[in-house]
Parts: C-alpha cells; structure tokens; sequence
C-alpha cells in the first residue's frame, strides 16, 4: 500500500484504524506518524468526551452536555482535516492546528516505540 493511501486510512475510522496502521504500517515511519497522530489526538478527544459524559450524567448537569457537544464537533472537524491532509500531502507529516504543539510530541513518542 502507498503512503498517501496508509496515512490516510489511518484517521479514517478515527483511533480505531489509527491503532491498526500503528502495527500494519512499521516499513515506514510517515504511516507510523499519522497512526500515532490518530490514536493521539482522536483517542484523547473519546477519553475526554466520554468522562464528560460520565460528570454530567452523574451530577444531572445538563450544561456540561453542550461540552461534550463542542468535543464531538472538534473530533469531526478534525478528522475531516486530518483526511483531508493526509490525502492532498500524499502522506507527508503535518501537525493538527492550534493543538500540534501537543499531540505532535507523543504521536512521535508513540511511534517510535512502536
């Protein structure tokens, strides 16, 4: 499979295929990157949405849905992007907007430990 199709099968089905690429895509580190990347990003985007969910349901704190609702439209924005880059970059690397700074660092932690 060519790097342009890996990278962006990676964030297709968000972490889920960001988690197989990790394994599947060892011959090249881009594929790695954008793996890590997914797993990073959209996994840490789930954890968060997903204890949200868990206070407000707890505490009957309805307002706290709206964030959950915010995450939910953050998680589809950016997997529209990341597909979006990985596929017009041909598999080259890029860094998320206004949170590369952080998910950049432990996808290539994840990856090259991997």
């Amino acid at each position: 499979m060519d790097k342009k199709t890996a990278s962006t099968l990676s964030y297709l089905v968000v972490w889920v295929t960001g988690i197989i690429f990790l394994f599947v895509g060892k011959d090249d580190p881009d594929v790695k990157y954008h793996a890590a990347q997914s797993v990073v990003f959209f996994g840490g985007l789930t954890v968060l949405q997903i204890l949200i969910n868990i206070v407000s349901n707890i505490g009957g704190l309805g307002a706290i849905g709206i964030v959950a609702s915010l995450i939910a439209l953050v998680q589809f924005v950016g997997w529209i992007y990341c597909l979006y880059k990985a596929w017009t970059g041909h598999g080259a690397r890029f860094a998320i907007p206004v949170v590369g700074g952080v998910v950049t660092p432990w996808a290539e932690q994840l990856a090259a430990r991997v």
